[in-house]
C-alpha cells in the first residue's frame, strides 16, 4: 500500500484510483526542452548589411531563385522528382509514420476469430470398448486487451511520434544539402565556363602578339627568342584552355547524379559570363533562424524520444494488467453448431508482476536515462555546430567582400599595364619578356576576380545552408 501510495504522489495520479484500470497513469518524466544559452548576436560585424524584417514570416521555400538563375530554378524542380537519396529518405519518412500507427494500435482491445472441425474417438471411462468416433465442430471470438495501467503504450507513442518528426527533419535536412550542393556545384561550373571564355580569348591575344612578333623578326627588328616566348605563351594558353574542359565535364557529371539522370541525360549550355547575383545578407538574432535548421530539429526531436524511453523502461517496474474475453459454439453436429446448448464462454483478467529478473530492469531504465543523456548532448553539440558553421561562413563573405574590391582594383591597374606594355614594345622601347610578364599578370587578375566571385557564391549558399535554407524575404 505504501508503495502504490508513493506511486500516486510522485505521479500525480491519486484522483485516477477509482477508474486506474481504466485509464491509467503514465510513468517517467514530462519531456521539457533542454536549456542552452546562446549569443544574443553574431560576433562577426554586419555593417551595410540588409536588415530582416520579423513580419516576413517563414523561410522561402524556393529560396534558390534571389540567384536569378533560369538554370538553376529548372535543375532544382527536378531534385525531388528524380534524387534517388530524397527518394529513399522519403521513404524513410513513410515507414516512420506506418510504426507510429503500429504502436499506436496497441492501445486497442484485440479480437481474433477461430473455428475448426475435426474428428475423434476417445476411450470409455468403464473400460468397455472405445466410444464411437464423433466430430467436433468449434467457432470462437476471442478478445484481448492490455490495460495501459502506467503508459508504457502510451510512451511508445510518443517517442515513435519523435522518430516521426525526426525522419520528417531528415528528409528536409537531406533535401536542404542536396539543393545547396546542387547550386554550390552549378557555381562551380559557370566559374568553369568564365575561365574558358577568358582563355579562349588570350589564346586569341596571344596568336596575334605572336603573329605580331614574327613579322617583326622577319623585319629585322627583334630576334629569334622573342618569336619563341610567344610561342611558348600561346601553348601555355592552349593547354590550359583543354585542362578546363574537365572541371565542366565533372561539374556537369556532378548536377546529372543530383537530379537523378545519367550524365548523357543532362545537357548545360555553355555561356560565357558568370550569371548567377550574389543575394545581400541580412542581420538577425541567430536563434530566430537556427532553430528552423533540419538537423536542429531532428535532434531535439531524438531528446523527445530518448525522454519518452525512459518512462517505457520505468512502467516495467509495475504489474501489467490483461483482460479478456472469448465465446463461440461447440457441437457434434453442424445443424447443432449454433443451439444454446453449445454455447461456451469465458470472462478473465490477468495482473503479472516480475518478482525477480536479476536486475534486468534497473539495467534498461540506466540505459534509457544513458541514452537521454546522450541525445541531450548530441543536440547541444548540432547547435554549437551551427553557430560555428554560420560565423564561419559571415566571416567568410566580409573577407570575400573586401577581397573582391582590392582585386577590382588589381585587375584595372593590370589592363593599363598591359596597354602600356603592349604600346612601348611596338614603338620598340621595350622587349617581349615585358609583355609576357604583363599579359601573365593580367590573365592571372582576370582569373582571380571569376574565381573570387565564384567564392563568394559558393559561400552565400553555405551560409544559407547554415541558416538552415536561407532567411525571410530572401528574395527582395
Amino acid at each position: 500500500m505504501r508503495q502504490i501510495k508513493s506511486i500516486f504522489k510522485n505521479n500525480k495520479c491519486w484522483w485516477v484510483l477509482p477508474t486506474l484500470f481504466l485509464t491509467g497513469c503514465m510513468v517517467g518524466p514530462d519531456y521539457v526542452r533542454p536549456s542552452f544559452d546562446i549569443p544574443a548576436a553574431y560576433s562577426e560585424p554586419a555593417e551595410g548589411w540588409k536588415h530582416a524584417r520579423p513580419s516576413d514570416g517563414q523561410l522561402d521555400t524556393i529560396w534558390w531563385t534571389a540567384y536569378g538563375d533560369e538554370t538553376v530554378n529548372r535543375l532544382m524542380n527536378e531534385i525531388d522528382l528524380d534524387n534517388q537519396n530524397l527518394k529513399a529518405a522519403e521513404a524513410r519518412y513513410r515507414q516512420a509514420q506506418a510504426l507510429l500507427r503500429v504502436s499506436t494500435a496497441s492501445l486497442f482491445p484485440t479480437l481474433n476469430a477461430n473455428a475448426s472441425t475435426g474428428r475423434a474417438q476417445s476411450a470409455n471411462p468403464g473400460g468397455s470398448a472405445p466410444r464411437a468416433p464423433s466430430n467436433q465442430y468449434n467457432f470462437s471470438l476471442n478478445a484481448a486487451w492490455d490495460i495501459d495501467v502506467w503508459g508504457s503504450v502510451r510512451r511508445s507513442i510518443e517517442a515513435q511520434a519523435a522518430h516521426v518528426q525526426v525522419s520528417e527533419a531528415q528528409l528536409a535536412a537531406l533535401r536542404l544539402s542536396t539543393q545547396t550542393a546542387l547550386l554550390q556545384t552549378y557555381v562551380a561550373l559557370r566559374v568553369s565556363d568564365a575561365q574558358q571564355k577568358l582563355m579562349m580569348e588570350t589564346v586569341e591575344a596571344y596568336t596575334r602578339s605572336l603573329e605580331m612578333t614574327q613579322n617583326r623578326y622577319q623585319a629585322g627588328i627583334i630576334t629569334r627568342a622573342d618569336v619563341a616566348q610567344a610561342q611558348t605563351q600561346l601553348e601555355s594558353a592552349r593547354t590550359r584552355l583543354i585542362n578546363l574542359e574537365i572541371d565542366r565535364v565533372q561539374s556537369k557529371n556532378a548536377l546529372a547524379l543530383l537530379v537523378g539522370k545519367a550524365p548523357s541525360q543532362l545537357s548545360i549550355e555553355q555561356i560565357d559570363t558568370l550569371p548567377l547575383t550574389l543575394p545581400d545578407i541580412p542581420v538577425a538574432v541567430p536563434s530566430e533562424w537556427l532553430e528552423r535548421r533540419p538537423d536542429i530539429a531532428a535532434a531535439e526531436r531524438r531528446v523527445a524520444a530518448a525522454n519518452a524511453g525512459i518512462g517505457v523502461a520505468q512502467a516495467a517496474f509495475y504489474p501489467s494488467l490483461t483482460l479478456s474475453a472469448s465465446g463461440g459454439y461447440q457441437a457434434n453436429h453442424w445443424s447443432d453448431w449454433f443451439d444454446v446448448p453449445g454455447r461456451v464462454w469465458s470472462l478473465g483478467a490477468g495482473l503479472a508482476q516480475f518478482i525477480f529478473d536479476g536486475g534486468r530492469r534497473s539495467a534498461m531504465k540506466d540505459s534509457a536515462v544513458a541514452a537521454y543523456d546522450a541525445t541531450v548532448a548530441d543536440y547541444k553539440q548540432t547547435v554549437l555546430i551551427a553557430f560555428q558553421e554560420v560565423e564561419n561562413q559571415l566571416t567568410a563573405l566580409r573577407v570575400l567582400d573586401d577581397e573582391w574590391r582590392s582585386q577590382q582594383a588589381a585587375l584595372s591597374a593590370a589592363r593599363d599595364t598591359e596597354t602600356l606594355i603592349l604600346n612601348q614594345y611596338k614603338a620598340g622601347t621595350t622587349t617581349y619578356l615585358n609583355v609576357v610578364i604583363a599579359q601573365t599578370a593580367r590573365l592571372t587578375a582576370e582569373n582571380n576576380a571569376i574565381q573570387l566571385r565564384g567564392r563568394q557564391l559558393a559561400a552565400s549558399v553555405a551560409l544559407i545552408n547554415a541558416l538552415g535554407g536561407g532567411w525571410p524575404g530572401i528574395r527582395d
